[in-house]
């Protein structure tokens, strides 16, 4: 016992503040991405994993697995191969998160003042006549992937544009349309499906709204055709049943929009 404060006590008398520092970084590395990772599926691979290798250390410990131990002392090379394979979804977005706060702090923000008023007119008209629409708008990261995918338009939005492009049956109802800044810059866009499973009453449309916005910093509003309701996807996160006054506050709220209104 003597022996091991005797290695604390050494060990802390070197311990100096570029030590302190560097435990720092270490810990606030590890805590980001355990907050990147909170409510995602990837965190349930985390703790399959942690259970896994527990579980293996202590039988080979145990029973004296000589050729488990062996693998054991020799995985860390593989899981570092590993990590990246499987997290590259959630390492892709801490980057991106990454690269949103560095543009913000170069003020890049857009502004979506005509967007908005188009937007919430154009969506309350189509809910009471039943049209099916996904609107998506950019913020820091870019959409142009996503925006290759369909077809150019470089408008100014206004409801009847939106509503024309949404109307039953033709070209482009079916797609998504992109808005960057107070342009319409593309419609029938192919969107990526969100793996969680959502209600019943929540089809194809709004997987499609809610997968855009799992992937990239994105705000999507979809209008259900079949029920007329109006739901609003950020942050992988999908707001459902919203009236025309919680949808201009949230929207507002969502893209920091000043338009001289209090929302």
């Amino acid at each position: 016992m003597s022996d091991f404060l005797d290695f604390l006590r050494d060990n802390f008398e070197e311990f100096g503040a570029a030590d302190a520092f560097e435990v720092f970084i270490i810990w606030f590395v590890f805590f980001w991405l355990l907050v990147l990772l909170r409510n995602t599926t990837a965190m349930a691979v985390v703790r399959g994993v942690f259970i896994v290798l527990i579980a293996a250390f202590a039988l080979g410990r145990a029973f004296d697995l000589n050729v488990l131990n062996f693998l054991l002392r020799n995985s860390f090379l593989g899981l570092l191969i590993a990590l990246p394979i499987i997290f590259q979804p959630e390492i892709r977005r801490a980057l991106e998160r990454v690269g949103r706060t560095g543009a913000r702090a170069f003020g890049g923000a857009l502004d979506y003042d005509v967007t908005l008023e188009a937007l919430s007119g154009a969506v309350m008209d189509m809910a009471d006549r039943r049209f099916g629409a996904l609107v998506v708008m950019e913020r820091e990261t870019g959409l142009q992937d996503y925006i290759d995918t369909g077809i150019p338009v470089d408008a100014v939005p206004s409801p009847e544009l939106l509503e024309g492009i949404f109307y039953p049956n033709s070209p482009l109802h079916d797609g998504a349309v992109i808005l960057r800044g107070n342009r319409v810059v593309a419609a029938g866009c192919t969107l990526p499906l969100s793996d969680n499973t959502l209600p019943g009453e929540l089809g194809t449309r709004h997987r499609a709204g809610l997968g855009i916005t799992e992937r990239t910093d994105a705000v999507s509003v979809v209008v259900s055709e079949e029920t007329g309701r109006i739901s609003v996807a950020a942050e992988g996160r999908i707001y459902t049943r919203l009236d025309e006054a919680r949808l201009r506050g949230l929207l507002g709220r969502l893209l920091s929009a000043r338009n001289g209104r209090e929302r």
